[in-house]
């Protein structure tokens, strides 16, 4: 069974910094493609950066050099670097593998950033 299991949110004040953690497990096929995700209160989900399996990366506007995003294969994990947070960057944020056609969710981890 394929589980994603996110860590690394929580409080932050604005101009600070956290370092988001996406771990797979029961993936047995390679990962295409990794990705974060983010749905502030009342709002749609949104993407915040994406990489691929040759390690091009793609991000949201309101978040280029800020964040960074990085994957490490062997243990089937993304990361996301976040930089410089703003108080537009609270929400939930989610990691997405896409795997063979499919794709698998995490759960969420919250990030608050206070003005």
């Amino acid at each position: 069974q394929v589980q994603l299991v996110e860590s690394g949110g929580g409080l932050v004040q604005a101009g600070g910094s956290l370092r988001l953690y996406c771990a797979a497990s029961g993936i047995h096929f390679t990962i295409l493609a990794m990705g974060w995700y983010r749905q502030a209160p009342g709002k749609q989900r949104d993407l915040v950066a994406t990489i691929n399996s040759g390690g091009s990366t793609n991000y949201a506007d309101s978040v280029k050099g800020r964040f960074t995003i990085s994957r490490d294969n062997a243990k089937n994990t993304v990361y996301l670097q976040m930089n410089s947070l703003k108080p537009e960057d609270t929400g939930v944020y989610y990691c997405l593998f896409s795997v063979s056609g499919l794709e698998y969710w995490g759960k969420g981890t919250l990030v608050t950033v206070s003005s």
